[in-house]
């Protein structure tokens, strides 16, 4: 997905509410390696029980634009991507990671730039001695699950799964929305508040006679945005 065209995850999350579509919410400690723009495509999970062939297998199996997303059991005790790896991917078009587990060679993982989101950096890498096997291609996030068949997005907000099939009208939602609410806050800049733009006066004289009116629902009878 191209970079101009990838919606932040909060734009995500409401376009989800809004279409009653499920967007997972992947543990809020998952963060970026390094600030990154936001990031999305489709995800490639797998499970990583020590040794690097399968995700070396991952990237070779991999589409341009897909998110890795690596299951290290959310260790704390090894780190289970580095440099060599992220370069690999980002060679390979893969457009992030993302590791229920530790990074480590932070500093060269910022000089590649590939995105990178995990639960932080340790300068181990696995110590055990991995089983043979293919790759196995799920992920899971501390019960979040994550298939082939999902869509990664990705930034600083936090990790957000969304199934395949339901991408482009969230998208498309989702984009909508932050266009209103750029606008709103261009609006604000220039020195109308949102409550002005919200006509939230009119809204607390209508609720002092309905008060079980919502602001939700006033803004949608008035054509207008939802509360933000």
């Amino acid at each position: 997905m191209p970079i101009d065209t990838v919606p932040p995850t909060a734009a995500v999350a409401d376009a989800a509410l809004r279409l009653g579509v499920e967007a997972r919410l992947a543990p809020v400690v998952l963060r970026p390696a390094f600030p990154a723009a936001p990031i999305a495509g489709p995800a490639r999970p797998v499970t990583h029980l020590g040794s690097v062939d399968v995700l070396l297998e991952t990237i070779d199996d991999a589409p341009p634009g897909a998110i890795m997303v690596v299951d290290n059991g959310g260790r704390l005790d090894e780190a289970c991507v580095g440099d060599l790896m992220a370069l690999e991917a980002e060679r390979a078009g893969l457009g992030g990671l993302v590791i229920w587990g530790l990074h480590r060679d932070s500093a060269q993982l910022r000089e590649i730039g590939l995105p990178v989101f995990s639960l932080g950096a340790c300068p181990y890498g696995p110590r055990r001695v991995p089983p043979a096997g293919r790759r196995m291609a799920t992920a899971v996030l501390d019960g979040v699950v994550v298939t082939e068949a999902d869509h990664v997005f990705a930034d600083e907000d936090g990790v957000l799964v969304v199934a395949s099939a339901h991408v482009d009208e969230v998208v498309e939602t989702a984009l909508a929305i932050q266009r209103v609410e750029t606008a709103q806050a261009d609006r604000m800049r220039g020195g109308e508040s949102l409550r002005a733009q919200l006509d939230f006066a009119g809204y607390r004289a209508r609720q002092a006679d309905e008060p079980e009116l919502t602001l939700r629902r006033y803004l949608a009878e008035r054509g207008g945005a939802i509360e933000v």
